[in-house]
């Protein structure tokens, strides 16, 4: 005895050990970041264990608010992660999982590598405790079938009892170690005066195994007439089959967020000083760091690629699933894989400012929000709960006098089939779902809540540059000198264009694709154009030529109209060629918003640039409505006369410079690479920039908000009708059992849909 007390102490002692190591700043940085606009706060996330329903959530937010130091906590039930914001000055994590512990839950930094480990031991004890009552059950159903169809006298005393021992000896194995998750969350839930989900199923099982225990050890008694063998082993496998089925939704679901989490190396190959290339912890990295990738390495920090050629994969960061190819000069982000061939990158910034570093941000600001309806199912569980076992109560005393058995198998039914988990399952199954589904295309979600006004918006309003645009300009000739080839004119305006770093000339080199010719003795006049000698031909003859705007080559009014910017050609005889510049329109553009359309959203197009370039723009998009030369304010003072005159408005920009009308808009989506990294206003953020996320995001939003609906109603129809029948004795706790495991088993299947989405947008 002695030995295993100095074993229990021994092990308390190395758990507060590795506790208080978390108190050194170094290591809650880790999962940790400072607190936006609340100087000296953090907020810090961790993984909670033990963790079975909605009620839970509520007690590690009541464990941790009354901690020093903690100004506020967030949990989520079905992802199983809280969010603490503290101060540093008076609290410590080291107490945190102190306090958890003696409120009998486990918890772990959510960024801690060792996170999947619980994770994993919970799904296997799980299964295993899924497996046994399942084969219990099968076993109990068998020697309880006769006494269902038996006449009377048809099975002697002596039978029965032997039946009703080996049923009890087969339903022990299920209450010992198959409802142990019950009965410890119900303790706990007392423990803490609070009233759970739990306390009325650990309740019925043990009232129900307690008289059915009594029967069989006196069957003389006047608890004889009937046991519920039957009725526990199957209420309890049917029970387990539904949380397991939430466990791997809300795995699956969370599973996005830790795989971000664990994608990151513990160590890098980085370049010494000496020249030699040495492993170092990731963590140590700082900007201008040479780092060695080999083939099947993550990439540890955002940089350019200094050295050698390789393809990535960045599927888990952009939702683009084809490998793209790296090469010198290129840019690579942390968290994306390097598949077949060596890389030296030059960090440019690591830890914290990388865009993988604010992904994961998004992504757990987005796992312990509750959306509103889940908020409200939360408040209605408890009070419901406590009404089940009054109402209970009040069956079991109504019937006890004309039949005890038959009370206690009311009261019984009464507390197994109002067990609330449909109730609360409804909602949050349903959107960690879609937003998995969602996460795993590339589209994170900030705000589960926004799913909920993401399909009531009858709006799409988009930002022009950067949104419907790409980032570079197409080039057409439009117009040559006769007998002069088109692609020879291009090529001779490369030759000019490749010595500047303006944006039209820069154009105008990327839309050639091919070996520009030579030009010597170039010069560029400001705001004109370039002027220098051009090899033309297979003979390399040098001609002066200019390419700029129209006056700078002595054209004195345009060769043609031009709804955009126009770069004209020259030589010594006078004009050679017009090139028309406009912005590129992405290529899923049109077909997006045919989307939009479709699902019977009004599409309009919201710009500060001139309204004839946005007319031609909107134009070529398919849409309908444009609006030019609005300033930050204007689209703003636009977007809410939308909404007052009754509209739900979705704003899609580029999340750079539209922040107002992003928070400002029923709903934001914000495309592009830079967004993580510069946008915190938008309620989804669609990290490969496909524009055909937009349509699939709102269409999935609406199926989202209709398996709500078809949970919620459910859940009331089944109580509506199950509690009245449970309460008059119409209703054995057998079939009891068995209403309130499918109802919940069809909530989280309901909900298992919205996990699925087409494979291509």
């Amino acid at each position: 005895m002695q030995t295993a007390t100095l074993l229990v102490d021994s092990g308390a002692a190395l758990q507060a050990s590795r506790w208080s190591a978390l108190d050194e700043r170094a290591e809650w940085e880790g999962f940790s970041r400072p607190l936006t606009g609340r100087p000296g706060f953090w907020e810090s996330y961790l993984a909670i264990e033990g963790m079975h329903c909605a009620a839970c959530s509520l007690t590690v937010e009541e464990v941790l608010q009354n901690l020093p130091g903690v100004e506020s906590v967030q949990v989520n039930g079905a992802s199983a992660v809280a969010r603490v914001a503290w101060t540093p000055e008076r609290g410590r994590p080291s107490a945190w999982l102190a306090a958890l512990q003696r409120a009998g839950y486990g918890a772990l930094p959510a960024g801690d590598m060792l996170a999947a480990s619980p994770r994993i031991q919970a799904q296997r004890m799980m299964l295993w405790r899924w497996l046994v009552a399942g084969f219990c059950m099968m076993q109990v159903m068998m020697y309880a079938f006769p006494a269902y169809i038996a006449e009377a006298g048809d099975i002697s005393a002596e039978a029965q009892g032997l039946l009703r021992w080996a049923s009890w000896v087969l339903t022990l194995p299920v209450v010992l170690f198959s409802c142990w998750p019950f009965f410890l969350a119900a303790l706990r839930d007392l423990r803490n005066r609070r009233i759970g989900m739990d306390v009325p199923v650990a309740l019925g099982i043990l009232i129900a195994f307690g008289a059915s225990s009594a029967a069989t050890f006196d069957p003389a008694s006047r608890w004889g007439a009937e046991v519920w063998y039957d009725s526990i082993t199957m209420f309890v496998f049917f029970l387990l089959s539904g949380r397991l089925l939430e466990q791997r939704l809300r795995d699956r679901t969370a599973g996005s967020l830790e795989a971000l989490m664990r994608s990151l190396p513990d160590s890098v190959e980085r370049q010494g000083a000496d020249g030699v290339f040495e492993r170092v912890p990731v963590r140590r990295l700082v900007p201008g760091d040479l780092i060695r990738l080999l083939p099947g390495d993550v990439v540890p920090a955002d940089g350019t690629v200094a050295a050698g050629e390789s393809q990535v994969d960045e599927a888990l960061l952009t939702g683009e699933s084809t490998p793209l190819q790296r090469r010198i000069g290129s840019a690579v982000i942390a968290g994306s894989h390097n598949l077949n061939g060596m890389l030296l990158v030059r960090v440019e910034r690591a830890g914290s400012e990388t865009r993988y570093a604010a992904i994961v941000a998004l992504m757990e600001q987005a796992s312990v929000q509750k959306p509103r309806l889940a908020r409200i199912a939360d408040r209605i569980a408890g009070p419901f709960v406590l009404l089940v076992l009054l109402a209970s109560a009040a069956a079991a005393f109504w019937w006890w006098p004309s039949d005890p058995a038959h009370a206690i198998g009311v009261a019984v039914a009464v507390l197994i089939v109002t067990c609330p988990c449909a109730l609360s399952l409804a909602t949050p199954a349903a959107t960690l779902a879609a937003a998995g589904a969602l996460a795993r295309r590339g589209v994170l979600v900030r705000r589960l809540e926004a799913l909920e006004s993401c399909a009531a918006v009858d709006t799409v309003v988009f930002d022009k540059t950067g949104t419907l645009t790409e980032d570079r300009m197409t080039v057409a000739v439009s117009r040559t000198r006769e007998g002069l080839d088109p692609s020879q004119a291009l090529l001779m305006a490369v030759a000019l264009a490749q010595h500047s770093l303006h944006p039209l000339s820069r154009a105008i080199v990327q839309a050639a694709g091919t070996v520009p010719g030579s030009a010597t003795d170039v010069t560029e006049v400001p705001g004109q154009g370039l002027q220098g000698h051009v090899a033309c031909g297979a003979s390399g003859q040098q001609r002066f030529m200019r390419l700029g705007s129209a006056t700078f080559c002595g054209m004195p009014v345009p060769v043609h109209a031009s709804n955009g910017p126009q770069v004209h050609l020259a030589d010594e005889a006078g004009w050679l060629a017009s090139f028309d510049m406009d912005e590129a329109l992405r290529p899923e553009a049109s077909s997006s918003v045919g989307a939009l359309q479709t699902l019977g959203l009004q599409v309009q197009l919201l710009s500060g640039d001139l309204m004839a370039a946005v007319a031609r723009l909107a134009s070529r998009a398919g849409i309908d409505e444009a609006y030019g030369q609005h300033t930050p304010e204007a689209k703003l003072a636009h977007v809410r006369r939308l909404q007052q005159s009754g509209r739900h408005v979705a704003m899609v920009g580029d999340g750079m410079n539209d922040g107002p009308v992003l928070a400002c808009a029923d709903v934001s989506v914000a495309m592009g690479q830079a967004v993580p990294l510069a946008q915190a206003k938008s309620d989804f953020v669609v990290l490969g920039g496909q524009l055909a996320a937009v349509a699939a995001l709102l269409r999935h939003a609406r199926r989202t908000r209709a398996i709500v609906r078809q949970n919620l109603w459910w859940a009331a129809l089944y109580n509506a009708v199950c509690v009245p029948l449970a309460v008059l004795g119409f209703m054995p706790p057998w079939l009891a059992g068995l209403g309130m495991a499918a109802s919940s088993l069809l909530v989280v299947l309901n909900s298992a849909r919205l996990a699925r989405m087409p494979e291509a947008f």
